[in-house]
């Protein structure tokens, strides 16, 4: 039987506004799904299938184990978890590596004496999410070269981090990696957090030979914001589960996902598995077109679209002026900040003294609005472009 709440958002029915009763502004989100901006929104059919499950009680342990075969089904892997977003992913990943399904070892974690105790990771590919393994109180070894990784295995070696986005700045490639980790018979972990879109990628690494990979719900999925998947080899997910809710003992029982959220992230991966994804990037596509036709004809202005090489795999625009004194990069973006509407841009990080603007977090009408706020201000005052 539904409820009337469950049937109030399946039908889209308006409710209290909670943003304004909280004093609250919302925000134009031109920087991409990052998690302080709240990612990406999730899907209504989503809201829906977490509305649907709010009303019935279930054991948490029998939905984690139906919703992860019916997930691994779907992205022909050996096994799934739903995971507290891709940061718990990587947590769980690496305690599985360290306890696999002994229940002594799962208790003891952090403590690791008598454990394997350290992770190599390539030097390039050191990140500031590296912390939710370094939680599980292994240590990371740097290494810079194919030689380098093979001295750094030892028998102290629990697991292989290879992080996604980071694959042309390291010297060893993910395949080279992967296959290190199998004669060596240590697991590999791939962070691809934000690596979907292209739907590909979602069968790619596991079929590379990864041992775990970890993708965000909140992302290109359009899932719950605080979910993840973690994927791979049966005994390493089986592992992963037991280091965390409902299981209390754990180091990851803070890590919980509940039942909506398992539920709405097996129908956020199924929905994207069978969207029209063309469609999809033709809509980002003409928000970048709209972006760029604005700015292009500002005198001293240049606009380019690109596509990041790996992570955020969307048409992005990156805008470019030669800031005066009164006028720097910064101050633009505050500017647009404090506007009205808000809108939330990010400075390039391949780039000082540009923008870049996503396409795939705007809503219908928004990438005319930002174009406008943003041709305001830079027609306000003498940009120019370097020469």
């Amino acid at each position: 039987m539904r409820s009337r709440s469950t049937d109030a958002v399946a039908r889209g029915t308006p409710s209290r506004d909670f943003f304004a009763e909280l004093g609250v502004r919302p925000i134009i989100n031109a920087a991409g799904t990052y998690t302080k901006f709240g990612g990406m929104l999730t899907h209504p059919e989503v809201v829906a299938a977490i509305a649907a499950a709010s009303d019935r009680y279930a054991r948490l342990e029998d939905v984690h184990l139906a919703v992860g075969a019916r997930i691994a089904a779907l992205l022909e892997c050996e096994a799934a978890l739903v995971t507290s977003g891709s940061a718990g992913a990587l947590t769980l990943g690496t305690a599985a590596c360290l306890t696999g399904e002994d229940p002594e070892r799962i208790q003891r974690l952090p403590d690791l004496a008598g454990l394997k105790s350290e992770v190599v990771i390539q030097r390039a590919h050191r990140f500031l999410y590296d912390h939710a393994v370094r939680a599980c109180g292994v240590r990371l070894v740097e290494v810079d070269t194919h030689d380098e990784l093979e001295r750094a295995i030892t028998a102290q070696t629990a697991m292989l981090l290879f992080l996604n986005k980071a694959a042309p700045s390291g010297r060893i490639p993910a395949a080279e990696f992967v296959a290190i980790g199998k004669r060596r018979g240590v697991p590999t972990l791939n962070d691809a957090a934000a690596d979907v879109p292209p739907v590909d990628n979602l069968f790619t690494y596991t079929r590379m030979g990864f041992d775990l990979v970890v993708f965000s719900g909140g992302k290109g999925l359009g899932g719950p914001q605080s979910a993840g998947l973690l994927l791979g080899r049966r005994d390493l997910i089986a592992a992963a589960r037991l280091n965390t809710a409902p299981y209390s003992d754990t180091l990851g029982r803070g890590l919980k996902v509940s039942k909506e959220e398992v539920i709405g992230m097996m129908v956020a991966v199924e929905r994207y598995l069978r969207r029209d994804h063309d469609a999809d990037w033709q809509t980002w596509e003409a928000a970048v077109s709209v972006l760029r036709s604005a700015l292009e004809p500002l005198p001293n202005v240049q606009a380019e679209r690109f596509i990041p090489a790996i992570a955020n795999q969307v048409p992005h625009l990156r805008v470019r002026w030669r800031a005066d004194p009164g006028e720097p990069m910064a101050s633009v973006a505050t500017k647009l900040r404090d506007g009205d509407p808000s809108i939330e841009v990010v400075p390039a990080p391949s780039e000082e003294g540009t923008l870049e603007i996503a396409s795939w977090t705007l809503r219908p009408g928004e990438a005319e609005i930002v174009a406008r706020r943003l041709r305001e201000i830079l027609a306000r005052r003498g940009t120019g472009v370097p020469r």
